[in-house]
């Protein structure tokens, strides 16, 4: 029997399905797709992903403020976050981090504030987070290893040590589309170097398509192509890597069978 996709890391809200939203989500389940992990990035975006998950069995949600989304966080965004975490459905505190590449987020003494307040609260509550890291891997893994919560980096993009460190943490690390591109030297390295056991498939859809669909919108049935590739650098097959990284996702954030 086929193994079935976990796809960890989605944003279905996103404006990018708004035409057919329903329709793909529903032929996602004849495409062998298991279950899903919408991310929220702000109070609306985690509003909509509840709703998501609400609608569809086979979705969860992660509530939480993307560094990208900071400009009007609410004083009150820790309580915000916790009462999210209270629904059933709410599987993590995310999509959480640091994101030093673009000039118009917030300024770093803020994200850090703000990421490290939220990596707080999630072990406070004891559950796993979600975090983005872009040309911050230095600050991320300070507070990561202050706090030493359980989780994953999604879309990895550090190198074989910082890999390494990420899984002496205990945490997982998110596997995407871009471990299917040809100018992808870094992640083929480090998916070389990791367990299976410490691997999480993702899309991040609508975005980072694999190839072949690469520019193209991506829905989390492309999973299939990221789980070849690295069945191929791991010298397995992709029903293997589509099993194991499936009771890798609901270990990391807590769903039964």
């Amino acid at each position: 029997m086929e193994s079935l996709i976990f796809d960890t890391h989605a944003h279905y809200d996103d404006e990018a399905f708004n035409e057919d939203r329903d329709d793909l989500l529903n032929s996602l389940l004849k495409k062998n797709v298991g279950r899903i992990i919408n991310a929220g990035v702000d109070i609306e975006s985690s509003k909509a992903s509840q709703e998501l998950a609400q609608k569809y069995d086979f979705m969860y949600f992660a509530a939480g403020f993307h560094p990208e989304n900071l400009s009007d966080v609410p004083k009150d965004y820790k309580d915000k976050i916790a009462q999210f975490l209270k629904h059933p459905k709410c599987v993590a505190v995310g999509e959480i981090g640091l994101d030093y590449h673009y000039e118009d987020n917030a300024p770093r003494e803020i994200q850090k504030e703000i990421f490290e307040s939220q990596v707080a609260l999630s072990k406070e509550l004891d559950c796993p987070i979600i975090v983005h890291d872009r040309d911050s891997h230095a600050d991320v893994m300070e507070i990561l290893k202050k706090y030493k919560p359980k989780g994953v980096l999604h879309c990895f993009s550090g190198s074989v040590e910082m890999a390494a460190e990420v899984l002496k943490l205990g945490m997982y690390i998110g596997i995407g589309g871009a471990v299917t591109f040809k100018n992808a030297k870094k992640i083929l390295n480090v998916t070389k170097s990791l367990p299976l056991e410490s691997i999480l498939l993702e899309t991040d859809a609508p975005y980072m398509s694999p190839v072949p669909y690469r520019g193209k919108r991506c829905d989390s049935s492309m999973i299939l192509y990221t789980a070849q590739k690295i069945a191929e650098l791991k010298n397995t097959d992709v029903n293997s890597v589509l099993k194991k990284t499936y009771e890798n996702s609901n270990m990391c954030f807590k769903i039964n069978g």
